[in-house]
């Protein structure tokens, strides 16, 4: 099969070996857990709840006894209808904390924002991955990166917080976000950013109706195609509380079951809130995936 990126050409940029922990998880092939920290007051779940240093510190270190890989901090939500905060108002939220993270603890911190200076700041503050729901789209973004050599996911979205759920429509919606992201990769890569910086993320629940999702999901193997890592975050989306009736404090049973089918299907990193029973459900999941692997192999070498 015809890839469509000439990976050893791509890009110009040499790899950071500063971020050589970060992107050495992005090759893994067991599947790495990302715990989500909202510093925010008003995310769809957990918004509120960790607004002090101490109440944030306490959770990131329970998600790290939990077995998370990554800490991913936010401090702007994103969630459906959504006001945007300022840069200012954002950095203020996520800055100090991330200082005090990097100085605690010893996995890799992400930060969650969509704009430059914020981005630009969390890297002096120690970020070691940028996951940006607007791939690199805000103005300076892409040269940023390329310039630091930081990681980066880059995610779908149509629209913006405040009107992505007003009646998304697609006339394919597989189609439209592949093709949306191979166009991001290509602008990443013509301006330096290194194919191994780079991993992708369909954006489940971003400018997506309930059919939209339940498409990418079921069809998420086609985004191997692009040859970039998978990056999925269902947990206790919107999508999982139409299907089960359920409020997002009671989504869990239902974010396991759409993180196994995301893992089988070859997603790398799992977004969670709940770090420590999705890793026990992503455990068996790719225990069961490595057998079938095993069993083909002996099939085709007996």
């Amino acid at each position: 099969m015809k890839l469509p990126f000439n990976l050893f050409s791509a890009g110009r940029a040499e790899l950071n070996k500063k971020y050589t922990e970060v992107l050495s998880l992005f090759q893994s092939t067991t599947p790495i857990t990302m715990g989500v920290l909202n510093c925010t007051p008003n995310s769809f779940s957990d918004g509120g709840q960790y607004l002090t240093r101490t109440a944030a510190l306490a959770q990131a270190h329970k998600m790290i006894n939990s077995g998370a890989d990554i800490i991913d901090v936010g401090g702007e939500s994103t969630r459906p209808g959504a006001e945007a905060v300022s840069a200012e108002e954002e950095c203020e939220r996520v800055i100090p904390l991330i200082e005090t993270l990097r100085a605690e603890l010893d996995v890799p911190i992400s930060v969650d924002t969509r704009k430059t200076r914020v981005m630009q700041e969390a890297i002096k503050a120690g970020a070691c991955m940028i996951n940006d729901v607007f791939a690199l789209q805000d103005e300076g973004a892409v040269e940023l990166v390329a310039k630091t050599g930081i990681p980066v996911c880059l995610m779908h979205a149509k629209g913006t917080p405040k009107n992505m759920q007003l009646n998304p429509f697609y006339e394919d919606v597989l189609q439209e976000v592949f093709d949306f992201l191979k166009a991001r990769i290509e602008v990443c890569l013509k301006a330096g950013i290194h194919p191994k910086q780079i991993i992708i993320d369909p954006g489940f629940g971003f400018g997506k109706n309930l059919d939209h999702n339940l498409i990418l999901l079921k069809n998420l193997a086609e985004f191997k195609k692009l040859n970039f890592p998978i990056l999925v975050g269902l947990s206790r989306k919107h999508m999982i509380g139409v299907i089960l009736n359920k409020e997002a404090d009671n989504r869990l049973y239902g974010s396991l079951a759409a993180a196994v089918i995301a893992c089988l299907a070859g997603a790398t990193i799992i977004r969670t809130h709940d770090v420590g029973a999705t890793k026990d459900a992503l455990a068996i999941a790719q225990a069961v995936s490595a057998t079938a692997y095993r069993t083909l192999q002996e099939e085709v070498y007996a």
